[in-house]
């Protein structure tokens, strides 16, 4: 991590980064139509595109071999993670689903799409959903994972979370019965939920929110109440005071993170002299893309260690780092420094607006979330690499996907549904979307083949990449 390499110095003497490119595409409002017209524009859609047409999946002659699209992003990776990566895909067919979604992406580029555009999450599986404290210290449901977002059919997250209803369902030992009555739930929370969204009020929309109450009133009576209680324990004292005795310590005087490789380590240059040097300015480039307030909130913190961290699936292998700072009352805050790279998204729904991939996934996190992180912001390292800031952990509550039912995965399923139809009715007017869906549920059934005929691809890429195991064309490295 070092400064940007198109920092131009601010008055202060601070780099800045550089201009932002142009801004996202604005939501598709159909000002002079009413409702009833806009929904009627969307069910005319339907010739060109049954919904009936959505469900089907077969594998296209001219598919990419999977593993190769897998490939095709290891030079860019750090090579020594690289083996982790595909050892943990290895797991499981769901584990390898979490990791693929360049291949899911080539995959929905040829499949039916009504035209209709949203601001797309592009990595829309069960798993990158779940608890988070808001700036106002409420814990909130919603989408947490934004490497991938991008303007993209609607139909994209969409088939992406049902099919991984499926998948988790299988991985859990679940009947494929269970498995796509989770994926009808999803969808037809998220159908209905649009149809709400389009016909409120645009502030109505903005201000709409999930909260941990919400998640306990919908879920079964037996579990309601341990929700409720990992709720309050994730909001008993800060998520840094709770991960600094784990990840950092006091040796020789000195506080700094652990090392625990492969997964947390110093690098090289994180024990060079200059390092330091470096990481302020990165971070004066990273406070620069900041409003007043939240500087005002960061530089109440310095700078304490530095070290690369592995985290998710699909991630292993950027360069994602945690930095440690401390208050003035030694107080910790972790924050993290994720590389981001182009949107999987891109090759096949069209380039980001914009050019810096941190500041596209910050703005695509800001507008799909009601509530996002403190300390969002984006910035450059001078060899040309992009990285976006957040807090590592905010009072983050993991769903406990391994340990759910048949009745906890509709439930589960249900609440997905609904956050997705949120997030994507902050994006674009949905109308269009609703009107196609429909009050009936053929789309939700065309959602539960589709997941089940796409769960089944899924566990044949997995065997693919086994089969590369095998013949030594894929290297692993299977981490605790």
């Amino acid at each position: 991590m070092q400064k940007s390499a198109k920092a131009r110095p601010s008055r202060h003497g601070a780099p800045a980064v550089a201009a932002p490119a142009a801004p996202p595409p604005k939501a598709t409002a159909v000002h002079g139509a009413s409702l009833d017209e806009r929904f009627a524009a969307g069910k005319a859609l339907r010739d060109a595109v049954p919904r009936s047409s959505q469900a089907p999946w077969k594998r296209p002659a001219d598919r990419p071999d999977p593993i190769a699209l897998l490939q095709q992003s290891d030079p860019d990776r750090l090579p020594e993670l690289v083996p982790i990566r595909y050892g943990r895909m290895l797991q499981s067919p769901f584990a390898f689903y979490r990791g693929s979604a360049a291949i899911m992406a080539s995959d929905l580029a040829k499949s039916p799409s009504t035209g209709l555009r949203v601001q797309a999450c592009g990595d829309c599986h069960l798993m990158n959903f779940g608890g988070f404290a808001s700036p106002e210290r409420n814990v909130l449901f919603d989408i947490n994972d934004f490497d991938e977002t991008l303007p993209a059919p609607w139909e994209w997250d969409v088939k992406r979370l049902v099919a991984s209803m499926v998948l988790a369902a299988r991985a859990n030992g679940l009947s494929d019965k269970d498995g796509r009555a989770a994926a009808v739930a999803a969808s037809r929370s998220y159908r209905k939920r649009l149809r709400d969204f389009a016909g409120m009020q645009p502030l109505d929309v903005w201000y709409a929110r999930i909260t941990a109450e919400d998640v306990a009133e919908a879920a079964p009576p037996e579990v309601a109440d341990r929700l409720r209680a990992r709720v309050a324990k994730a909001m008993d004292g800060s998520s840094s005071e709770y991960d600094f005795p784990r990840l950092a310590g006091v040796v020789g005087g000195r506080t700094t993170i652990r090392d625990a490789p492969p997964l947390i380590f110093h690098p090289d240059i994180a024990r060079t002299p200059e390092f330091n040097d470096t990481l302020d300015q990165v971070f004066a480039a990273y406070r620069a893309t900041l409003s007043d307030d939240r500087r005002v909130l960061l530089d109440r913190y310095r700078i304490v260690d530095a070290a690369i961290k592995v985290v998710g699936v699909g991630s292993v292998g950027r360069r994602c780092w945690i930095v440690l700072m401390m208050s003035a009352a030694n107080e910790p805050l972790f924050l993290q420094v994720k590389e981001a790279v182009p949107s999987v998204l891109e090759p096949h729904a069209g380039a980001s607006a914009y050019a810096h991939h941190g500041q596209r996934v910050v703005m695509g996190q800001r507008l799909m979330q009601p509530a996002s992180d403190l300390f969002l912001g984006w910035v450059t390292a001078p060899n040309g690499r992009q990285f976006y800031f957040r807090q590592l952990r905010d009072a983050k509550i993991k769903p406990l996907v391994e340990t759910f039912d048949d009745a906890m995965m509709e439930t589960y399923g249900k609440l997905c549904g609904w956050s997705l139809a949120r997030a994507h009715a902050r994006s674009a007017e949905v109308a269009g979307i609703a009107g196609y869906l429909g009050s009936g549920d053929q789309f939700d059934e065309a959602m539960g083949d589709f997941a089940l005929a796409y769960a089944d691809q899924a566990e044949r890429d997995h065997a693919a990449l086994k089969a590369a195991v095998r013949k030594g064309s894929v290297a692993v490295t299977t981490d605790a």
